[in-house]
């Protein structure tokens, strides 16, 4: 089952419970979904891919927004922004501990023979392509140039 399906799955099951949050933040992922299906050539299915990207964007404006509403002294809507991004991560693959992501940077940089921070456009490119949806891109990039330096 494709990720999308399972996106509407859980919608249908989000309203037969009534479950505000968990039916709110899916039909959000719903919303962008159909929106990237639709904008130039008409697909059937969005690719897993495409929808993780969608879903970890999701995400980070949540935890964004989050910190946003704290500052403001508005834990309410902190507390509700966040219960949507935990529905969301459920559907976000497992993120890499800084062992892991250490581990494979290295060897990325041991594939493409990187030397110095020079080399580290190329190593990036390679790094967020492979590492997509595991970890974060600034704790990609963060771990490229300690490991370049």
């Amino acid at each position: 089952m494709s990720l999308e399906q399972q996106i509407s799955q859980g919608i249908m099951e989000a309203m037969k419970s009534k479950d505000t949050v968990r039916l709110a933040a899916l039909r959000n992922v719903k919303k962008y979904i159909i929106e990237a299906k639709t904008s130039g050539k008409e697909i059937a299915e969005l690719p897993d891919a495409d929808t993780l990207k969608i879903i970890g964007k999701l995400t980070k404006q949540g935890v964004d927004s989050a910190e946003i509403y704290r500052s403001q002294g508005r834990e309410d809507l902190a507390a509700e922004e966040m219960a949507q991004v935990n529905v969301l991560k459920e559907f976000l693959p497992q993120q890499m501990s800084a062992e892991e992501l250490t581990a494979a940077v290295r060897e990325i940089i041991a594939e493409t023979g990187a030397l110095s921070m020079k080399d580290m456009g190329k190593v990036m490119g390679i790094a967020s392509k492979r590492l997509a949806g595991k970890a974060e891109g600034r704790d990609i990039s963060a771990k490229v140039k300690e490991l370049l330096s």
